[in-house]
């Protein structure tokens, strides 16, 4: 059985729980009272080694000095989530797009709009792996597995919205 790492780390969205693998890469960051979130487990060793280049890109993002994280991670899902998921990583920073345009950017057909959903709200990484730039079509700011306040709060920390 693998060893599972862990850390807290305070931001301004609320404290983050990071996980990561014994070869060091992330394979999650969640936050309290998120849909899906994870919670350490008592056979998880907490350890800030691992997470020392994670805390110090998750800080100069909040400080408005990191546009694109630059971290080994593992998320491991379906083909699909995984296609989603690497859509997610070029989202720019200060962008957004439609859950039709993540559909689109994978190849995949206009009706898949709703599991284009389904795997972005299963998005092991928030923060990290942009799923907060994620917007309806009409521009509306839809579910955010990590709460819509923070969504908010990401997206005009980015100059998306305005404060």
């Amino acid at each position: 059985m693998m060893t599972t790492y862990w850390t807290r780390v305070d931001s301004p969205v609320g404290p983050l729980l990071l996980t990561a693998a014994p070869t060091g890469e992330l394979t999650s960051l969640s936050v309290p009272g998120q849909k899906g979130g994870r919670t350490p487990a008592d056979d998880w060793r907490r350890d800030p080694g691992p997470f020392r280049e994670a805390e110090r890109q998750l800080t100069a993002y909040f400080a408005g000095g990191l546009k694109e994280f630059r971290l080994a991670v593992s998320a491991v899902g379906t083909p699909f989530r995984e296609k989603v998921w690497a859509a997610l990583d070029d989202v720019p920073y200060g962008a957004t797009v439609s859950y039709g345009e993540i559909a689109a950017r994978i190849g995949a057909p206009r009706a898949a709009v709703r599991a284009v959903g389904g795997a972005i709200g299963a998005n092991p990484l928030l923060i990290v792996r942009p799923c907060h730039r994620v917007i309806g079509a009409d521009g509306s700011l839809t579910g955010y597995a990590g709460g819509l306040e923070r969504k908010v709060r990401l997206l005009t920390h980015e100059g998306v919205l305005r404060p």
